[in-house]
C-alpha cells in the first residue's frame, strides 16, 4: 500500500538537495511533485489542495537545523501532516456498554464487510478475549448468510442464524436476545450491500441501525475503489453516525489515497486495515505509524507486534537452544521458519514495515521474495523423508530427482534449497560461536538473502 506514493514524496524531498533553507522559489516544483503524487494516489482534489496549502504554510521560511537538510525538513513537515490528516491516535473498539455491545458493519456490495466481520470477530476474541456473536440481515444474499456462519466457526464465534424470507429489524431483534442469553460480550452486524447508494438501502441499514442500538457504526470500503469510496462514504456518513472505518484489501493498493480521501471528508477514524484473505488478516490503524510507512521510514513497531503474535514461541525457543549449541539445524527447522513467515503474510508483507531508501525498488523486492516462492520450498522439503531432512548430505542425484518428482518442481529448484540450507547452517555455526557480526560477515550479499540483494 502507497507503493507509489512513497517513491513519488522520496524524489520531490531529493529534489531540494543542495539547498540552505526552503523559500518560495525552491519549494514551488517540489510542492507540485507532491500535488501530482497526491493525485495520482487517488486521494481528492480537495483534499489535495487543503493538505498542500498546509504544508506551504508550514515549510516556506523554515529554517533548517544542522542536523537536516532542506529535504528532511520537509519530509517532517509532511509526516506531521500525513499523521494529522490520518487522525493523530488508534481509535479502539469502545466497549464501554451494557453487554452486548452493538458493531454494526455498513458498505457497498463487494467491499469486503462479511470477511470483515469475521476478522473483527477474530480479533476480538483472541486479543480482547471477547465472546463474540455474528449475525447477518443481508437478507438478498442467502450465500451471504451462509458464508458468514462457516467463518463463525471457522474464528470461534456464536453465530445467530437467519434467512432470506425474515425481516433485518426482525433478525436484529432475535439476534440481541440470543446474544444475551448467551452472555455475548459483543454483537457484529452484517448489513446488506448494493452496488450503488440507493434510498431503499438506506433507509433499511438506517432501521437496522436503530433497532440494534449500536455503539459502533463502523465503514467498510474497499481500498481500491478510488473516487467512489468517498462518494459512498459521505452519503452514509450524512445517513449513519459512523464511528469508525475498516479499510479493505489495503495489501493489493499500491495507490492508497482512499485512505486519506475518507478520512479527511468524512472526519471519522480509520479503525482497521484488511490486509488479505486470511481470518486474522485485520491490523489495528495506527496513524503515525502509517504516515511513517506512507514515507519510506517503515514500521518496525507494527512488525514487532505481529511477530510476537504469530511467531511459534515453542519451536522458535527449541530452534534458539540448537543455535545455542551450534549443530542441529535441519530442514524440518528450516520449514518451520518458512511456514512462520507464510502466517505473517510471506516477505513482502514484512517489507511494507522495515525501512528502506527510496531509490530502493520496493516492489522488485517484494516480486523476488514472494510468498509463492516460499511455498515451493516447503513443498520441496515436504517431499523429502524424515532421514533426508535431519541429514541433507545423503540427498544424491536420485534422490533430488525423486523429491522434484514429488513435489511437482525441477531439480533446479531442489539444489537451489540445499544451497540456501548450506548457507543459514553455515551462518548459524558462525552465530554460535562469534556472535552476530561473524554472522553478517558471513552471509551472501553483506547480509541480505540471495533474492533480495
Amino acid at each position: 500500500m502507497f507503493e507509489n506514493l512513497t517513491g513519488r514524496l522520496s524524489e520531490a524531498a531529493r529534489s531540494l538537495s543542495g539547498k540552505g533553507r526552503i523559500t518560495e522559489s525552491n519549494i514551488k516544483d517540489t510542492l507540485r511533485q507532491v500535488r501530482l503524487a497526491l493525485l495520482e494516489a487517488d486521494v481528492a482534489l480537495p483534499v489535495v489542495k487543503t493538505f498542500i496549502e498546509r504544508i506551504r504554510e508550514k515549510a516556506v521560511g523554515e529554517e533548517v537545523s544542522k542536523s537536516l537538510t532542506p529535504g528532511q525538513a520537509l519530509v517532517k513537515i509532511i509526516h506531521a501532516e500525513i499523521v494529522r490528516l490520518l487522525g493523530d491516535d488508534h481509535a479502539p473498539i469502545n466497549f464501554k456498554a451494557q453487554p452486548p455491545v452493538v458493531v454494526l458493519l455498513a458498505g457497498l456490495q463487494g467491499a469486503g464487510k462479511t470477511t470483515s466481520a469475521a476478522k473483527l470477530a477474530k480479533r476480538l476474541i483472541d486479543k480482547d478475549k471477547k465472546r463474540v456473536m455474528l449475525v447477518s440481515v443481508d437478507v438478498y444474499r442467502p450465500a451471504a448468510i451462509l458464508q458468514l456462519e462457516t467463518l463463525a466457526g471457522e474464528v470461534g464465534a456464536l453465530h445467530c442464524a437467519s434467512s432470506a424470507d425474515e425481516k433485518p429489524t426482525e433478525i436484529v431483534e432475535r439476534a440481541l436476545d440470543e446474544a444475551r442469553r448467551s452472555h455475548a460480550d459483543v454483537l457484529i452486524i452484517d448489513t446488506a450491500g448494493r452496488l450503488h447508494v440507493d434510498d431503499d438501502m438506506m433507509n433499511e441499514v438506517v432501521a437496522v441501525h436503530a433497532k440494534s442500538g449500536a455503539i459502533e457504526t463502523l465503514f467498510v470500503v474497499d481500498s481500491m475503489a478510488g473516487q467512489d469510496a468517498v462518494n459512498a462514504a459521505t452519503a452514509f456518513d450524512s445517513s449513519l453516525p459512523l464511528t469508525g472505518i475498516i479499510l479493505t484489501k489495503a495489501d493489493g493498493d499500491a495507490k492508497g489515497g482512499v485512505a486519506l480521501s475518507v478520512r479527511e471528508i468524512t472526519g471519522k477514524p480509520i479503525r482497521f486495515l484488511g490486509v488479505g484473505e486470511k481470518v486474522d488478516a485485520l491490523e489495528a490503524f495506527h496513524p503515525e505509524r502509517m504516515a511513517s510507512r506512507i514515507l519510506g521510514m517503515g514500521d518496525v513497531l507494527s512488525l514487532v507486534e505481529e511477530i510476537e503474535d504469530k511467531v511459534n514461541k515453542e519451536k522458535t525457543e527449541k530452534l534458539a537452544k540448537k543455535l545455542k549449541k551450534g549443530r542441529g539445524f535441519d530442514l524440518s527447522d528450516l520449514k518451520d521458519q518458512l511456514e512462520q513467515m507464510m502466517n505473517m503474510g510471506g516477505m513482502a508483507a514484512m517489507l511494507d514495515k522495515l525501512p528502506i531508501p527510496g531509490n530502493v525498488n520496493r516492489a522488485a523486492l517484494k516480486d523476488q521474495a514472494n510468498e509463492q516462492q516460499l511455498k515451493r520450498q516447503v513443498a520441496v522439503i515436504n517431499s523429502m523423508t524424515p532421514g533426508e531432512r535431519r541429514f541433507p548430505k545423503i540427498i544424491n542425484g536420485s534422490r533430488k530427482k525423486r523429491i522434484a518428482a514429488g513435489s511437482g518442481l525441477q531439480i533446479q529448484d531442489v539444489n537451489r534449497l540445499l544451497k540456501q540450507f548450506t548457507q543459514m547452517e553455515k551462518m548459524m555455526r558462525k552465530m554460535s560461536r562469534g556472535g552476530m557480526k561473524k554472522m553478517m560477515r558471513g552471509m551472501p550479499g553483506g547480509g541480505m538473502p540471495s533474492g533480495m540483494r
